[in-house]
């Protein structure tokens, strides 16, 4: 076991689980997020010392399936007859139902669907006619985020409003990386522009690191990153060969839906299509302006929903040929240190959230702000006391007249945001890997944050 095989974090997930888990009646929980962002663990560490039967499902046939399930739930009960009877699924959970408190997990749960369909039919007459008015709890978890929101959580659902509760597992935070043994936060941002906040990716990575490797080489051909991009889109589209084009024209900045099907050359009905079901599966997100109603469509960007989406189709997608051939990408430390830039953005609004009670003020809302030409790295207000925060994030080092160039243009910039211009106290920050001289500029009144804050 790597000394990076821990479980960080998952209070707030951990403590709704066990909620339910503790509960005097039967649970219905579907727990479901992409491929190695913790999920099992998280399961794992809720039932310890519970009376649990843990069931990995298998791209297998339905039969071998149930003879394995039946297997475990004979251990789990300390009844080898189960293992032995020739039971349907229905009997089974019957045998099951004559427990108290018993925890059924069926983890990876689409596999299951992928056999037989008809099963879906089966599970809501087992909820229904067999567990409803028991104490057990039933966990329905995977990774197939189309299948389980398709399945479980659609309205078409056999299974839709049987649930008693849901958990959608997101990525870890920039600063969880730290818990992982890194021993600076600059070295912490590197690792989380690659892994975003996926546990099994930070500890590829950090493994890799431990081992004596260079950044460059944790997503070399026989690596993990590699390639598990293209198997996370495969295992949720058919033909992913055209989202690849659409995924890559948004990693190198063509975040307009304009600028996607130029890039692409594909007809917009296309590019709609294809970014709206990008959008279902948590791979795109689409972004507006802070403070501008959703509805006005011309402001809409798209951007790739986590870093090591973002890094793949920046980095690896578009140099395989070198990557394969000299284990490498020419110019990588220096392209990848511009890249970071962006990914300084995202951690520094995660600063901002934990810390605001280091600021003059708690805003109630906060994001990117743009219109035409002028952009504004991020943007926080309260509606209700009228406080506006204007922040530029600059990952490098800055010198006095660096800092106040960019107050200067800052202050400039910020005359285009119109919301109570005439009614409003403003604020201006800069946050950035190092600045010089930050007492100075907090003694006059600015907001100033580098990685030593951090």
């Amino acid at each position: 076991m790597s000394k990076f095989d821990i479980f960080v974090n998952r209070k707030k997930e951990l403590a709704s689980l066990n909620k339910f888990i503790n509960s005097n009646r039967a649970e219905f929980i579907v727990i479901y997020g992409r491929r190695r962002i913790g999920k099992t663990e998280l399961i794992k560490e809720a039932i310890k010392g519970q009376k649990a039967a843990y069931f990995f499902v298998e791209q297998a046939l339905e039969e071998d399936n149930l003879n394995s399930f039946k297997k475990i739930i004979a251990k789990t009960v300390d009844n080898p007859l189960i293992a032995k009877a020739d039971f349907t699924w229905e009997e089974l959970f019957q045998q099951i139902a004559k427990e108290e408190r018993l925890i059924i997990v069926l983890d990876e749960f689409p596999n299951l669907i992928l056999e037989n369909k008809a099963l879906l039919s089966k599970f809501q007459k087992i909820w229904d006619e067999i567990l409803k008015n028991t104490t057990i709890k039933l966990i329905l978890c995977g990774s197939s985020i189309s299948m389980m929101e398709s399945y479980l959580l659609d309205r078409k659902s056999p299974l839709y409003g049987r649930r008693t509760g849901q958990l959608f597992i997101m990525p870890l935070k920039a600063v969880h990386i730290l818990q992982f043994g890194i021993p600076s936060i600059e070295e912490a941002i590197r690792i989380f522009g690659i892994t975003d906040g996926i546990p099994e990716y930070i500890k590829e990575v950090c493994y890799r690191l431990d081992s004596g490797e260079k950044l460059e080489e944790v997503f070399q051909p026989d690596k993990t990153l590699f390639a598990e991009a293209e198997v996370l889109i495969k295992s949720e589209l058919r033909d992913p060969t055209r989202y690849f084009k659409i995924l890559k024209a948004i990693a190198f900045g063509n975040t307009k839906f304009g600028e996607i099907a130029n890039y692409t050359d594909f007809p917009a009905p296309t590019v709609s299509k294809y970014l709206s079901n990008l959008v279902k599966l948590h791979i795109v997100k689409e972004t507006y302006p802070v403070f501008n109603d959703k509805e006005r469509k011309r402001n809409r960007r798209y951007h790739l929903s986590d870093n090591y989406f973002n890094f793949y189709f920046r980095f690896i997608y578009p140099n395989k040929s070198e990557i394969i051939s000299t284990d490498g990408i020419s110019g990588f430390d220096e392209d990848y240190n511009r890249h970071l830039g962006r990914i300084f953005e995202k951690v520094s609004e995660e600063f901002l959230e934990i810390n605001i009670g280091m600021l003059p003020f708690k805003f109630n809302k906060m994001g990117r702000w743009w219109f035409k030409d002028k952009e504004i790295d991020i943007v926080a207000m309260n509606e209700n006391m009228r406080e506006i925060l204007f922040v530029e994030c600059k990952w490098s080092s800055l010198n006095e007249n660096d800092i106040k160039r960019i107050f200067e243009l800052l202050k400039e910039k910020s005359g285009h945001l119109k919301w109570n211009n005439d009614n409003r106290i403003e604020h201006f920050g800069l946050m950035a890997k190092k600045i010089q001289n930050k007492e100075k500029f907090r003694k006059e009144g600015f907001i100033v944050f580098d990685l030593e804050d951090f």
